[in-house]
């Protein structure tokens, strides 16, 4: 029986390395999976110790398919995490590690999917929709999205700097970020909502990413603005 190409683990070697906040590191790889995923999906990655030990973890995959051979990952170091930790402080530029996927068929977007797109983020789980958001820059900036975006802090918000010039720049392109431990921040609200939904019209669309806390008000929220739950697509993780 052949096994098929999700199941299979694939090779994969570092091509850069970068800091994307104080807590997340960017690791772009390069593997034959590059060119095989949509916006969205994630990647099982393993890792392999001289002594045959093997830890393993799931990653959204940040970039959009752009020809280059390689995909981009956003890792968050993590307390005690076997392999975030590896990440952040010892990975090096040539190292390689194994990839299973793509993950996650049906939270994932293309073009030609349509919209509006309304997405939702939490912490990290901004990432599959930043891949999102790079493939929709690709050539679909007709479709009205809006992003909103929860984070501690500006200074920990993913990308933020990237999205915010993306706002500037596209007219059907909107940013709500919500940072809920800056002085004058808050959380995410029925305002907020109200308002995203107000700039790009009737989601055909929705994807939500978090903590199962973000995702439940998240949800919550969106309902009461009456879009249909058929709509919304969720990944969770964490409290």
């Amino acid at each position: 029986m052949i096994e098929p190409v999700v199941f299979r683990w694939h090779e994969a070697e570092i091509t850069a390395l970068s800091p994307v906040t104080p807590h997340v590191r960017s690791v772009r790889l390069r593997c034959s999976l590059a060119e095989a995923y949509r916006a969205g999906q994630h990647v099982d990655v393993r890792l392999t110790a001289e002594d045959g030990y093997q830890a393993q973890r799931s990653y959204s995959i940040a970039s959009a398919q752009d020809g280059s051979g390689t995909l981009e990952l956003m890792i968050e170091a993590l307390p005690d995490g076997e392999v975030s930790g590896w990440f952040s402080h010892l990975a090096e530029i040539g190292d390689r590690v194994e990839l299973r996927g793509p993950i996650g068929g049906s939270f994932s977007w293309d073009g030609p999917d349509g919209g509006p797109l309304l997405l939702g983020g939490g912490g990290s789980g901004v990432v599959p929709l930043l891949a999102m958001l790079r493939r929709r820059a690709q050539g679909w900036r007709q479709i009205p999205a809006a992003l909103i975006y929860s984070a501690r802090t500006r200074a920990e918000a993913i990308a933020v700097a990237e999205l915010e010039r993306l706002a500037e720049a596209d007219p059907n392109f909107f940013l709500h970020l919500a940072t809920t431990r800056e002085p004058g921040g808050k959380r995410i609200d029925a305002p907020l909502v109200a308002d995203a939904l107000a700039r790009i019209g009737a989601p055909g669309k929705v994807f939500l990413c978090g903590s199962n806390r973000f995702v439940a008000a998240a949800s919550d929220l969106i309902l009461a603005e009456g879009v249909a739950p058929g709509l919304i697509r969720t990944e969770r993780f964490g409290a």
